[in-house]
């Protein structure tokens, strides 16, 4: 498949804070990524760098195959829909999708107002008058409708009640199929999207954890609950990424395929979800770190 990004050992210092150390990694056309980690891992500054807003200190960094930096050619096939995103206060919801349809070549405009009704976004209010939630749904309407080869979504959902946001996921997915492109969705509600990513990528304290086919992450870990001298029998030798003792008992998440046919007596075997593994794997342990990492 063609590379859509290509990261070589990237790094980005702001003075003496690491903020991304050493990543490498690709991204390939037409796929659905997940960029996921805790506040301050370095997603937002890693996406700032593949979209030109910032300069790595030192690394490579390619996307569509060139560097991005003050390329017109590379910049008219992104679309990077961030939380704080700014539009001018005076500008209707009607102005900002005139001036969007002249930033995005494959802008689909009868899309953009069938997406504005769906989320009811009223086209004359201006800007400044909008609600929270209606700023991010004016957000994923812009970044839906720009068809941009690469799109981007930062924390797209932020005020969107859980109506909208699964609005938000089926017009991605109908969209995705109908018009292939590359799309890395960074967010925090990782069980709510995670049917919708093909493969996944975790940054945690500025590195890479993670990068692996979300469908093989799927039951890649399981938790085994029960009395604790019989749980730590049981673990004994197993990769233990979490444990949570409670009175005499003991749960314990393990990486590795539990096996639904086998029935041990006394214990409790349940799967992990992509979010609870995530969160395990991002506690902050050091050896826990390039765990899971390809």
């Amino acid at each position: 498949m063609t590379e859509v990004i290509k990261i070589s050992r990237l790094n980005k210092l702001y003075d003496d804070h690491k903020a991304i150390q050493d990543i490498s990694f690709s991204i390939e056309e037409n796929k659905i990524y997940g960029l996921l980690g805790r506040n301050g891992a370095g997603k937002t500054t890693l996406m700032k760098m593949i979209t030109a807003q910032i300069f790595p200190t030192s690394g490579e960094l390619l996307v569509f195959g060139e560097e991005p930096y003050e390329n017109s050619k590379v910049l008219n096939q992104i679309c990077f829909i961030k939380e704080s995103q700014k539009y001018p206060d005076n500008f209707t919801v009607r102005d900002i999708l005139e001036v969007s349809k002249s930033l995005f070549p494959k802008w689909d405009k009868e899309y953009a107002y069938s997406l504005v009704e769906d989320f009811n976004l009223p086209l004359k209010k201006k800007n400044r008058g909008l609600s929270r939630g209606m700023h991010s749904a004016l957000g994923i309407v812009i970044g839906l409708a720009s068809r941009a080869p690469l799109t981007i979504f930062d924390e797209p959902y932020l005020g969107l009640d859980a109506v909208s946001r699964e609005l938000f996921y089926n017009r991605l997915m109908e969209d995705y199929a109908e018009h292939p492109r590359t799309v890395i969705l960074s967010t925090h509600l990782i069980d709510e999207v995670s049917n919708l990513l093909e493969q996944i990528l975790v940054i945690d304290k500025g590195r890479l954890i993670i990068d692996e086919d979300a469908e093989n992450l799927r039951g890649k870990a399981f938790t085994v609950t029960g009395q604790t001298a019989k749980v730590e029998s049981f673990i004994t030798g197993k990769e233990v990424i979490h444990r949570e003792p409670f009175g005499g008992l003991l749960s314990a998440t393990v990486i590795g395929r539990a096996n639904d046919k086998v029935h041990i007596p006394g214990l409790e075997i349940s799967p992990v979800s992509l979010q609870q593994l995530i969160v395990h794997l991002t506690k902050g342990k050091s050896d826990k770190q390039g765990a899971m990492a390809k």
